[in-house]
């Protein structure tokens, strides 16, 4: 959008940060549900685009066409995931779940660790697009933890996973839109950036548990941890960035079993007593329910599966170059505003293979735990429950669709119109080197929020960093990693995101809840990693 005529001034600025504002305020503040908040922002960023961003009709209409179908993206695993939860939940598999998971440990901060960021970043290593969210929500209600929380952890716990995750879709899309001068240093800088999130989420959902007597207990493990997913993937993205967090959070979920053996993290953790997390009912309610229906690996089956057809279909390239072939991708003509902000046709726009979505692998997960659970009589004493498990699905997914959906219009519709590059260009022209150094991470941050997407905010802004810090005679690598770490952590504050879980996790209205859980650790990180990029300016490191 370089040729284009946008009025970048403080009015201008202001008019493109209101929809968000409104989102905000509606959510945190009013505490309205999604589904009533977002299309009043998305009625805010379109009217706004119409009155004050000369975006004429058609611009809107392609603008809201295009949210649809990215929506898609994530509906394909909203609703596959909400039905794997009613499968597994309504035969009984959460309580067995509880039940053998606190055999294997009893440890409850262990566990929320090993759930909430190990488990959820491995899920992002493979899988993605919202998949830890939807997956790792439900396994820690099985295991006791309040709803708000289940959903926040693994926002957070997931999110330094979302550049080099999924095989490095964010850092192959980045590649694709820029030509990077020196991909070994960016992708390095970018791994040591990233690094902060990863050990700072550790710490984060400590202090959920139990604030500082948690922290004394679990910095062990999160050290642990933390040096295996963050030095792993920094040391990796020299030999390989698209192996490189998969490896890393892999080896994280391997190293959790020994870890588990340390009887500092096998039994329960006296020293902390306010335990913030956790239902007080949950121990009372493990003992008025008795044996479980079914053992702890039947009660695991359905992410057995999940995680197994996730690493055949996408961790094996002759397979995933087979299911690939097949795309489904609609086409969108030229559109421009008035200010000459032009989107060029796209034929096909976004297509992606259904076959290798992870949405397919959580269909075929509930496939086959449904056909399993059915064949051993699992249902039987929750017939009536089970014959309600496509109604439940419908009354879930319905309001978190409405949610995802206005969210990604209105994320179109600011892009289509410029406002999002007024919003990201007016924090450059007032910013110096250094000053816009510590502000590129924010850019990424912003796109992630708005478009529930390290790989959309790097496509939306890494050429215009990449411009940027030419024009400022800045590293281009620091500049990119900034952009890109800050991506990340805009996942675990993005509304589509928060509606995923709550969506799962059975309590649709509650974002704002969720959102006061995450913001400030996704605020308090973009500080430290724009403070860290400063250093980085003038660091040669190859």
């Amino acid at each position: 959008m370089e040729n284009t005529q946008l009025p970048v001034d403080i009015a201008h600025w202001l008019l493109a940060l209101l929809p968000i504002v409104v989102l905000l305020v509606l959510l945190i503040v009013l505490r309205w549900r999604a589904p009533e908040a977002g299309p009043m922002g998305m009625f805010a960023g379109g009217l706004i685009a119409l009155l004050f961003f000369r975006t004429p009709l058609e611009t809107l209409a392609v603008a809201g066409a295009k949210g649809v179908w990215d929506a898609i993206f994530i509906l394909f695993v909203v609703w596959p995931a909400l039905l794997l939860y009613r499968i597994t939940e309504q035969a009984g598999a959460f309580d067995a779940l509880r039940h053998g998971i606190q055999q294997f440990s009893r440890n409850q901060l262990f566990l929320v660790l090993a759930f909430g960021w190990m488990f959820a970043s491995f899920l992002q290593g493979i899988a993605g697009f919202g998949t830890p969210i939807a997956v790792v929500a439900p396994l820690l209600l099985a295991i006791g933890v309040r709803p708000v929380y289940a959903v926040a952890i693994p926002l957070i716990g997931h999110s330094w996973a979302n550049m080099f995750g999924t095989l490095a879709v964010g850092w192959l899309a980045t590649t694709a839109v820029i030509d990077i001068q020196d991909p070994t240093a960016t992708a390095f800088q970018t791994a040591m950036l990233l690094w902060i999130p990863n050990l700072t989420a550790g710490f984060a959902i400590a202090w959920l548990f139990g604030r500082m007597a948690a922290i004394r207990h679990a910095w062990p493990i999160i050290l642990i941890i933390s040096l295996v997913h963050g030095g792993g993937q920094l040391l990796l993205t020299l030999w390989n960035p698209v192996l490189s967090n998969f490896l890393a959070s892999t080896a994280g979920l391997v190293i959790a079993y020994p870890i588990s053996q340390w009887r500092r993290y096998s039994e329960p953790a006296e020293d902390i007593k306010e335990r913030y997390v956790i239902e007080e009912e949950s121990e009372a309610q493990e003992e008025e329910q008795g044996e479980p229906i079914m053992g702890l690996g039947m009660a695991l089956l359905p992410y057995i599966i999940l995680t197994v057809t996730s690493v055949i279909g996408l961790a094996i390239p002759a397979i995933e170059e087979f299911l690939s072939q097949f795309e489904v991708g609609l086409g969108f003509p030229t559109v421009e505003t008035g200010f000459g902000v032009v989107n060029e046709a796209e034929n096909p726009y976004s297509p992606f293979a259904p076959l290798t979505h992870p949405g397919m692998f959580l269909l075929i997960s509930s496939l086959i735990t449904w056909l399993v659970y059915r064949s051993k009589n699992f249902y039987d004493r929750f017939e009536a429950e089970e014959k309600g498990i496509w109604s439940n699905l419908v009354s879930d997914a319905i309001p978190s669709s409405v949610a995802v959906l206005s969210f990604l219009v209105l994320s179109q519709v600011m892009n289509h119109s410029g406002q999002i590059t007024v919003l990201a260009q007016g924090i450059a022209e007032v910013a110096p080197p250094v000053v816009y150094a510590f502000a590129a991470n924010w850019i990424g941050v912003l796109g992630a929020f708005m478009t529930s997407s390290n790989t959309a905010s790097n496509v939306l802004f890494a050429p215009l960093q990449q411009q940027i810090a030419v024009t400022e005679d800045i590293s281009e690598a620091a500049i990119i990693a900034a952009q890109s770490t800050g991506g990340a952590i805009g996942n675990a504050i993005a509304p589509a995101n928060v509606v995923l879980g709550t969506g799962t996790a059975g309590i649709v209205g509650r974002e704002g809840e969720v959102l006061r859980k995450t913001l400030p650790w996704a605020l308090g990180v973009a500080v430290i990693v724009g403070l860290l990029t400063i250093p980085l300016l003038g660091l040669d490191l190859f």
